[in-house]
C-alpha cells in the first residue's frame, strides 16, 4: 500500500472522529490506530452538589463505594432529575446509587451492602478512572 493512501485513510479517520481502523488489500493487510482524546463538554446534568462534608475514615463499619469502570459519573438519571442518592439516604443492596457512562453506555452502580450514604466522593459529570472512589456507606447495625 502506497504511503499517500495511508495518509488518505488517517485524514478520514480524524474526520469521521474513528480510533481504529484496518484494512486489507489481496495479501497486504494495514492496521492504523490513534490515540483519542476525551473532551469533557459541560455537565448535561444539572443537579445540585452536595453539601461539603469532611471526609470520614473508613472504619470496619464503613463501605467504600468504588468505579469498576472508567468513564463519567452522574448522580441522577437524567437532567432536572432528583439524585439517586444524597448524604444520609439510607440504601438497600442492590438499590442505584449512580451512573457511570462509558462508551455511550450508563452502567448502574449498586450498594453492594444495606447502609447510610456518608460521603458523595466525586462530583456530578466528573470522569472518574478505574478504582476512585464514588461513595463512603456505613453498614447497618444488625
Amino acid at each position: 500500500m502506497k504511503e499517500t493512501d495511508i495518509r488518505k485513510y488517517a485524514e478520514l479517520m480524524k474526520e469521521l472522529g474513528l480510533s481504529g481502523l484496518e484494512i486489507s488489500t489481496g495479501e497486504n493487510k494495514v492496521r492504523l490506530e490513534r490515540a483519542v482524546s476525551v473532551q469533557v463538554k459541560e455537565n448535561p446534568y444539572t443537579v445540585p452538589e452536595p453539601e461539603a462534608v469532611q471526609s470520614a475514615p473508613l472504619t470496619k463499619d464503613c463501605i467504600s463505594v468504588k468505579s469498576p469502570i472508567v468513564g463519567v459519573f452522574y448522580a441522577a438519571p437524567a437532567e432536572n432529575a432528583k439524585p439517586y442518592v444524597s448524604i444520609g439516604d439510607n440504601v438497600r443492596k442492590g438499590q442505584t446509587l449512580c451512573v457511570i457512562e462509558a462508551m455511550k453506555l450508563m452502567n448502574e452502580i449498586a450498594a453492594e451492602e444495606d447502609g447510610t450514604v456518608t460521603e458523595i466522593c466525586v462530583k456530578n459529570g466528573q470522569v472518574v478512572e478505574y478504582g476512585t472512589e464514588l461513595f463512603k456507606i456505613r453498614r447497618q447495625a444488625l
